[in-house]
């Protein structure tokens, strides 16, 4: 069957960012994770994690510096306005950065699109 997984690029924070997200979700789990012996195990080669249901990849970057932009990001759709609050104060905080705040902007009771202190870009809403 064939089958899509975000894969995401890194710069040498990949095995950070995979306990961090992974530590958000109740069902957050490290599948797997291989590291790169030339960089003496510092870099991943390989990961694999679970959040919200989804498998994702990742890596670090070996010489590109490339960098996540909003015009790709995650979205999830939260339960509760407890949990959209929570995961909006934890992936904005640490260097993260409130794209556009928690309102009601008329299409779900409340969205806030948020880049983490990665770089990456997440869509919070709650429909």
């Amino acid at each position: 069957m064939t089958k899509m997984r975000p894969a995401l690029m890194f710069d040498g924070r990949a095995e950070e960012a995979i306990s961090f997200y992974v530590s958000l979700f109740e069902d957050g789990e490290v599948l797997e994770v291989v590291r790169d012996r030339a960089s003496g195990g510092r870099s991943v080669l390989h990961g694999v994690f679970r959040i919200a249901g989804q498998t994702l990849l990742c890596s670090d970057a070996s010489a590109n510096s490339f960098r996540f932009t909003p015009a790709i990001s995650l979205s999830i759709d939260c339960d509760s306005e407890e949990e959209i609050a929570r995961l909006s104060e934890a992936l904005s905080g640490g260097g993260g950065e409130v794209l556009i705040p928690s309102d009601d902007y008329g299409f779900s009771k409340k969205f806030t699109w948020i880049t983490d202190r990665f770089g990456l870009t997440w869509q919070l809403n709650l429909p």
